[in-house]
């Protein structure tokens, strides 16, 4: 039986980054960038105003203040999406709103409100735009002017190759004219569940029977971090149907396969003996709780985690091992869950091994406190449920007092917690 970190530093050392691929810019959110992304034009491409006001030149109005305006002639408006052939020349303004271009010979924008144009529009609404406006702020050249490039330059590197594109990523590729992007594919994950005491969600409960939830959080979690789930549904306690769906799960060109149940020390031997004949497998268990029985190794070149039946047991197991290689594969190098320090509001208890315990986490007068979820049974699913992090509890630590503070691995941050 191995550590933790010696099992997911073994498993890791059988992945890496997959192909990349070309996709649409929205279908690249959450994936890694597989080039580098150049511009070939400035953004914004032409100096516009930054303010609805007047494009002026700075020369016209020094020295104006509110007792002592300057009074320029209104030559033109000009309307973001628009052009104007009219140039600003000495002595004359023209109206311009956000984003416009600058017109020829204006080099700075009074804001409306530093005219009289402000209080006038306010009073007469609806009437004709006035033929001169009176300036009551002295500019500075270049002042609420974006110039051209000064976000991109033409020929810049705008987003190197491994970055994760977010949101802002996608609209700076938008800007930049990108329909299509390359990233890197997204692994295509097996996910078998195995036992004959399964039933598919849509069967009524039998005595001995349960209904199969493991394929399905599986594959929750597989879509969750960011992988594609090829769910192969239950394969019976027989060589011949476990041997049958493993064939049918590799034909399918899959990065990684998953399989949960029957590879704990007392279980039928029959997953075992599929596993052992159909590949070359690593280990079978790891010190940890829950969680014990993990199995890993290679079916046909391609890497199989054995997942535990349990399925409090099959999700912690996951979050450990299964979501750092199906990041590795993603490109992503940032593998380790958040984790903060909390303050226990009750004693744990530890057999020894390294336990992930279920807890709910808040956030009080600056400090993170971590109290159960209740019962820490493997099958009770719904401590997952309430859960909001893993309290991790080191190897050879028996008792852990209320008051002292832990690691916690945060499954996800609600609102009352604050990073």
């Amino acid at each position: 039986m191995i550590s933790v970190e010696e099992a997911l530093e073994h498993i890791l050392r059988h992945f890496k980054p997959l192909e990349p691929e070309e996709v649409e810019i929205l279908e690249a959110l959450d994936r890694v960038l597989a080039e580098d992304v150049y511009s070939d034009v400035d953004i914004p491409p032409f100096a516009n105003s930054a303010m609805d006001g007047y494009a002026v030149r700075a020369a016209d109005t020094a020295g104006a203040g509110r007792e002592n305006p300057v009074t320029l002639r209104v030559v033109a408006d000009v309307a973001a999406g628009h052009v104007t052939e009219a140039r600003v020349e000495p002595g004359t303004t023209i109206r311009i709103m956000t984003g416009a271009p600058l017109p020829e010979g204006a080099d700075a924008v009074i804001r409306v409100e530093d005219t009289g144009d402000w209080a006038r529009s306010h009073r007469e609404r609806g009437r004709e735009p006035a033929t001169q406006v009176e300036i009551y702020h002295a500019a500075e050249p270049g002042e609420h002017v974006r110039p051209a490039g000064e976000d991109i330059r033409q020929g810049e590197l705008v987003l190197p190759k491994g970055t994760l594109i977010r949101a802002q990523e996608i609209g700076v590729l938008a800007s930049l004219g990108r329909s299509t992007v390359s990233v890197i594919r997204r692994p295509r994950v097996a996910i078998l569940a195995t036992g004959d005491e399964l039933l598919t969600i849509d069967e009524p409960v039998r005595p001995g029977k349960i209904r199969n939830s493991n394929e399905y959080s599986n594959a929750a979690l597989v879509q969750r971090y960011g992988g594609i789930p090829i769910r192969l549904g239950i394969a019976r306690d027989s060589v011949e149907d476990l041997t049958a769906k493993i064939n049918e799960g590799l034909a399918q060109r899959v990065d990684l396969f998953l399989t949960s149940a029957g590879v704990s020390v007392g279980d039928y031997d029959v997953v075992k003996d599929v596993l052992n004949a159909e590949g070359e497998m690593h280990f079978w268990q790891v010190r940890m709780k829950p969680g014990k029985p993990l199995a890993f190794g290679l079916i046909r070149g391609v890497p199989l985690i054995g997942l535990p039946g349990n399925p409090v047991s099959s999700m912690v197991s996951f979050e450990q091992f299964v979501r750092p290689a199906m990041l590795v594969m993603e490109g992503k190098t940032r593998l380790a869950k958040p984790t903060v320090e909390a303050i226990l509001e009750e004693d744990v208890t530890n057999s020894g091994r390294r336990h992930f315990v279920r807890v709910i986490v808040e956030r009080r007068e600056g400090q993170y406190y971590a109290r159960t979820t209740g019962g820490q049974g493997s099958g009770v699913l719904t401590s997952m449920v309430k859960a909001n992090g893993l309290a991790i509890i080191p190897e050879g630590v028996e008792l852990v007092k209320a008051g002292e503070r832990v690691a916690v691995q945060m499954l996800d941050w609600p609102e009352n917690v604050e990073i």
